[in-house]
C-alpha cells in the first residue's frame, strides 16, 4: 500500500486531488468553450464583449482555446487515472495551460472577479498536488528552478513588448518602465498582474542558484541575494511613482520617493550578486560579468543623467532606450548564469 500511495512520486491524497482538479477543470472548460462558440457575443454566458478591452472582437477565438483546454485536461485526467508512462507530461501541460490561461485572462479583464477564485483557486491547488509527479522521475528541481530565471527574463521581454502597446500615448523611446506603473497610468493595473509571475519565477531562479552553489560561500550568497531580488517584486505596487504632470504640478507623495528607495535597493542587490557571482564562477564567465557591469555602469549613468526631468516634466529623448539596455543586459545575465549552472550536478 505504501508503495502504491508513492508511485510516481506521489502519495495518494496528491493523486486524488490531481484527478479532482483535472475532472472539474475538464468539464467546466468544456462547457464554457462550447458556450462560449455557440455564442460568440457571450449572451449564453451574460458576458458582454466589452469585458476584454478589445483584445478580442468576440468570444469565439477565447472559446476554441478553452474548449480545447478542457480537452486536454480530460485527457490528463484520464493519464492520471490509468498511471499511463505520459501522466506526468499531460498533467504538467494541462496546469500549466490553465495558469497560463487564468494570468492573460486576469491581465485582458484587468479585474479578479470572484469567478477567478472558484476556477483559478483549484487550479493552484491542483499544480501543487502535480508537482511530485513531475519532479522525481524527470528534471530535477534545481534545474527546473534555474529553468525559470530563462522563463523570466523572456516573461518580462514580453511584457515590456505588450503593455506600452495598450497606452498610444506611451513613448518607449522618451519614457522610463516605471511609468508603465504609475499612479493613474491606464496600464498599472495590466503590468502589476502581467509582472507578479516573473517575481515569483525570479524567486525560484534565485534558489536554483543558492542550490547549486553547495560549499561555494561567494555563489550562496549570491543566491540568497536574488532572492531578496525576487522579494522586491512583491513590494513595487505598493511603491508606485506618480505620472509626470501630478510630480511636476508637485503631486508626488511618499510613494515616490520609495519608489525611488526600492529602485536604488533592488539595484546594488543584482550588481552585488553580479560580482559575487562572477567571483565564484570559471574564467569566462568573469570576463562576462565584468563587461556586462560596464555596460550597466554605462547606461545606468546616462539613465541618471536624464533622470532628473522625469519629476519636472522636461524632456527624456532617450531615457527609455539606455533603461531598456540597461534591463536587457541584466535580463540576458541571468539567462547566461542558468545556462552556466545547469549542467552541474547537485551539491548538498
Amino acid at each position: 500500500m505504501k508503495q502504491a500511495e508513492h508511485l510516481n512520486g506521489q502519495k495518494k491524497w496528491q493523486r486524488i486531488i490531481l484527478l479532482t482538479v483535472l475532472g472539474y477543470e475538464g468539464l467546466g472548460a468544456l462547457l464554457g468553450g462550447c458556450l462560449l462558440v455557440a455564442e460568440p457575443d457571450g449572451q449564453l454566458m451574460d458576458m458582454p464583449v466589452d469585458l476584454m478591452h478589445g483584445a478580442f472582437s468576440n468570444f469565439l477565438i477565447p472559446g476554441i482555446i478553452l474548449f480545447a483546454l478542457g480537452v486536454l485536461n480530460v485527457v490528463a485526467f484520464f493519464a492520471v487515472l490509468r498511471r499511463t508512462q505520459s501522466d506526468w507530461l499531460m498533467a504538467g501541460l494541462a496546469m500549466g495551460g490553465l495558469n497560463i490561461w487564468f494570468w492573460i485572462e486576469i491581465a485582458i479583464l484587468q479585474v479578479i472577479h470572484w469567478l477567478h477564485l472558484m476556477w483559478g483557486l483549484p487550479v493552484i491547488i491542483g499544480t501543487i498536488a502535480g508537482l511530485p509527479l513531475v519532479f522525481p522521475r524527470h528534471m530535477n528541481t534545481r534545474k527546473w528552478a534555474l529553468a525559470c530565471g530563462i522563463i523570466a527574463s523572456v516573461l518580462y521581454i514580453i511584457i515590456n513588448m505588450i503593455v506600452p502597446a495598450q497606452w498610444p500615448e506611451y513613448n518607449s523611446i522618451t519614457q522610463t518602465v516605471s511609468e508603465l506603473s504609475a499612479v493613474a497610468a491606464p496600464t498599472r493595473k495590466l503590468w502589476m498582474v502581467l509582472c507578479t509571475p516573473y517575481s515569483l519565477f525570479m524567486i525560484a531562479f534565485a534558489w536554483g542558484v543558492w542550490k547549486s552553489a553547495g560549499a561555494n560561500k561567494k555563489l550562496r550568497i549570491a543566491g540568497a541575494l536574488l532572492v531578496v531580488y525576487g522579494i522586491t517584486g512583491v513590494f513595487w505596487p505598493f511603491a508606485p511613482m506618480h505620472l509626470r504632470e501630478t510630480l511636476a504640478a508637485g503631486g508626488g507623495t511618499i510613494s515616490d520617493t520609495m519608489h525611488l528607495v526600492l529602485a536604488g535597493v533592488t539595484q546594488v542587490i543584482y550588481l552585488v550578486a553580479l560580482g559575487l557571482s562572477a567571483a565564484a564562477l570559471g574564467k569566462g564567465f568573469r570576463i562576462y560579468s565584468i563587461l556586462t557591469f560596464i555596460i550597466l555602469a554605462v547606461f545606468g549613468f546616462l539613465t541618471f543623467l536624464e533622470a532628473p526631468n522625469v519629476s519636472t516634466n522636461q524632456p527624456t529623448p532617450t531615457i527609455g532606450i539606455w533603461e531598456r539596455i540597461n534591463i536587457g543586459v541584466f535580463l540576458l545575465w541571468v539567462i547566461v548564469l542558468a545556462i552556466v549552472l545547469m549542467p552541474e550536478k547537485d551539491k548538498a
